[in-house]
């Protein structure tokens, strides 16, 4: 036999042990090469190829399903991967072990860009005395996959799928995970104290606490209250209309007050001084006063004369005039040209030469001091501007 396939001493060994511990061998790639140059023949003692030129995952591996002591291990090589003769095929094991070796004819895989270019299917088919003792599984990041193999797989998945249809048609209830109209509890009506079915309604001016609106009553009731509301005007101090609510002081005469700014307000002059108590409410009236600069004229005040200390018995309650009789003195220079007023008595200066009663005789700059008691009698005292 020019071409053919053996395991290799480590595969068989491999094999047989995983058979007789109940374990398993993962075939995971598959290598081609070219043997050096001319077809080599596989031995069971190879560890490697002759001359490896592409190593990469297998696309497929399975049972042959007519022979089940058969193993199909298969890798596509795409088109632009190649520019090497193919002579010869290994299949390696998760750890890097040749488990099997085997010949082909030869075959040039060419390279795209040499003008030409093929997609390459290799197979080896490995026999096997357990075929239970291998791992049967691909990455699934290998998504090349032979024609055959998928048309394969293809008429099994319709297959499945005739089949799972037809059954469900032929259920009688092929949806058992819902619960069928006519085993649900009887539903009670919906009222405004309990959930409930519901009728729904369009009608706008139903006054029903049992029926639901539907959005075209509900649409047709925002169309008439947007209508009525375009025509209200934005409120003011002359008219009534719409409004914007406001939580800030200010000087507006647009803006309405919300409760939270009147309570703010309210509380703002709850902690204001009362106009009534005149200042009686102030906690601490010293600092107030040192506050306002006051202590020092608070302090002279202090020091002030009572309102009822009395001057000659005069009261200090406002502005007074003292003469000289109020303070024990004599009043002030008084000039005369004639006999003073009875009850005079002060100081005097004539003011010109001028004969008075009973001989007394003053002149121009004469000084002296007169006074007529309330008899009318004159006295006088004077010394003439030449003599004392």
């Amino acid at each position: 036999m020019k071409y053919f396939a053996i395991l290799t001493k480590l595969g068989a060994a491999k094999l047989a042990n995983a058979a007789a511990l109940g374990t398993k061998i993962s075939i995971t790639h598959m290598a081609v090469g070219d043997g050096g140059g001319k077809l080599p023949e596989p031995d069971a003692n190879q560890t490697q190829l002759v001359n490896e030129r592409r190593r990469a995952a297998i696309n497929t591996l399975s049972v042959d399903p007519v022979n089940t002591n058969q193993i199909i291990a298969e890798q596509i090589i795409p088109e632009n991967e190649g520019g090497w003769w193919m002579r010869e095929i290994g299949l390696f094991d998760s750890e890097d072990s040749l488990i099997a070796v085997a010949n082909c004819p030869e075959t040039y895989k060419p390279q795209l860009q040499e003008g030409s270019g093929r997609t390459q299917t290799v197979r080896m088919i490995l026999i096997v005395n357990n075929t239970e003792s291998v791992t049967l599984k691909v990455d699934p990041s290998v998504v090349l996959a032979t024609r055959e193999y998928v048309d394969k797989n293809t008429i099994e998945v319709k297959s499945y799928c005739d089949n799972a249809f037809k059954a469900h048609l032929a259920a009688n209830d092929p949806h058992q995970q819902y619960l069928l109209k006519e085993n649900l509890p009887p539903l009670p009506d919906a009222l405004l104290t309990q959930k409930g079915v519901v009728q729904l309604s369009s009608a706008t001016n139903s006054v029903s606490e049992t029926l639901a609106a539907t959005p075209k009553a509900v649409k047709a009731a925002y169309d008439l209250a947007a209508s009525k509301l375009a025509s209200v005007p934005d409120a003011s101090l002359t008219q009534k209309g719409i409004t914007q609510l406001t939580d800030k002081t200010g000087n507006s005469n647009t803006l309405a007050a919300t409760q939270k700014l009147v309570s703010d307000v309210n509380d703002n002059a709850n902690s204001k001084l009362a106009k009534s108590q005149n200042g009686a409410d102030i906690p601490d009236k010293n600092a107030f006063v040192k506050n306002l600069g006051l202590s020092e004229t608070v302090a002279q005040a202090r020091n002030a004369v009572p309102s009822s200390r009395k001057v000659n018995g005069k009261a200090l309650t406002g502005d007074i005039s003292l003469s000289a009789g109020d303070v024990g003195a004599l009043p002030a220079l008084k000039s005369i040209d004639k006999i003073p007023d009875w009850g005079y008595n002060g100081p005097f200066r004539g003011s010109r030469t001028v004969d008075y009663a009973r001989g007394i005789s003053v002149g121009d700059n004469d000084y002296g001091q007169i006074w007529v008691d309330s008899s009318g009698r004159l006295y006088g005292r004077f010394s003439n501007s030449t003599s004392k």
